[in-house]
């Protein structure tokens, strides 16, 4: 994982060196960020079908909003693995990795996937190819997820209910059924959590609270730290009205009903949801590793892509470009922005100009004639003299 690493994707014309060579382009580029500020990788990109300049403008568009939708589903696996391993940073960086390396590993040695993305295919069409994959993943991964959870709800529940206090947890194990009145036409027993602060309150008026309860039927069955359970008798009759007295009261009826064999039932479905939930855990594990390595793949290649339809659509034909990946971090990105714009803002033309202190500053109209003129952003919203993305992979 690329933990406190920022990346700037970036193009520049190969004229940028004297002798019009990519290499010497790619010295180039590396002399201007510095290694004050960050490395320079070299970053493959394959040359692809292009179409009409009506079609890479669209197609701009389309990868603009592509690339932020991978950011967002790679940002929902991690999620969604920092939840299934209860935020465990150490174990989360260990799941999260791109054809089992780092990211940071993958990207510097970046290679077009000829074989899942033919780069002799038209644009269009693996533009397509990324939008249904990195809309897969998010769905399979948002299914097993769901799954897990629902399971995980399940058995947390059915442990609350073993481990709870006398309001909530299961009486199965603890009501003797001969202190249950059962199959009676007229009489009824009610089973009350009543907290142990108004114990003597609850003994005083429960016989009034409502009509026809069977007066000292009250009997104390079990106490904990926080309730005392005790079984009360009333007439069917006024069964209803004595429950709503009870809430009323904020003493907790409990539903019970006595089964045979019903605490070895309860415990087998402890054991049975509980496998369940292992199950599903490791499936979710399993799935999310799998799924950010292969969202980050999709992203990247979504990025190489916006960076060859930009440079296209920036320095024209024939192309001739050479693409750097610098790796930087957060607090040296801008430096490096700014190292690259003292160098190559005339690429822009009149849109950058000097300060009274010879700083390159944008000049906001001819920047905004420039990005009418191309028909596009290109950075993301902010327009800068060459083709250059920012992305951070966490």
């Amino acid at each position: 994982m690329s933990k406190g690493l920022k990346y700037l994707l970036v193009s520049l014309p190969t004229s940028i060196s004297s002798s019009n060579d990519h290499d010497e382009a790619l010295t180039a580029l590396r002399s201007a960020v510095t290694t004050e500020y960050g490395t320079v990788l070299p970053f493959q990109i394959p040359e692809f079908k292009i179409g009409t300049l009506d079609a890479l403008v669209q197609q701009a568009d389309d990868l603009a909003k592509l690339a932020q939708g991978c950011e967002v589903v790679v940002g929902k696996i991690g999620d969604s693995l920092k939840n299934i391993l209860e935020g465990d940073e150490e174990k989360i960086s260990q799941q999260k990795t791109v054809n089992d390396r780092p990211a940071e590993q993958y990207l510097k040695s970046f290679h077009w996937n000829k074989v899942k993305y033919r780069a002799d295919k038209p644009l269009g069409e693996i533009v397509v190819a990324l939008q249904k994959e990195i809309s897969s993943i998010d769905n399979d991964v948002k299914n097993k997820y769901n799954q897990y959870n629902q399971v995980k709800t399940s058995f947390t529940g059915l442990q609350r209910k073993q481990t709870g206090n006398l309001s909530n947890k299961s009486l199965t194990a603890i009501v003797d059924p001969a202190l249950v009145i059962q199959d009676s036409e007229y009489l009824e027993t009610h089973l009350i959590a009543v907290p142990n602060t108004i114990t003597k309150e609850f003994l005083k008026i429960y016989e009034t609270i409502s009509p026809m309860i069977v007066p000292r039927s009250a009997q104390l069955i079990v106490s904990d730290d926080e309730f005392t359970l005790y079984a009360v008798t009333t007439f069917k009759k006024h069964s209803s009205e004595f429950v709503h007295k009870c809430r009323e009261s904020k003493w907790t009826p409990r539903d019970f009903k006595y089964k045979e064999g019903g605490k070895e039932e309860e415990q087998m479905e402890i054991e049975r949801v509980g496998k369940d939930e292992r199950r599903v855990w490791g499936e979710a594990l399993s799935l999310g590793r799998m799924a950010w390595g292969e969202a980050v793949m999709a992203w990247v290649h979504v990025l190489a892509l916006r960076v060859f339809v930009e440079t296209v659509l920036r320095y024209g034909l024939p192309l001739q470009f050479v693409c750097g990946l610098v790796r930087t971090t957060p607090k040296l990105a801008k430096k490096a922005r700014s190292s690259l714009d003292v160098s190559y803002s005339y690429l822009a033309g009149n849109a950058f100009g000097r300060d009274k202190k010879g700083r390159v500053a944008k000049d906001d109209s001819a920047t905004s004639a420039n990005m009418q003129a191309a028909g596009h952003m290109g950075n993301d919203g902010d327009y800068s003299a060459f083709v250059c993305y920012e992305f951070e992979i966490q």
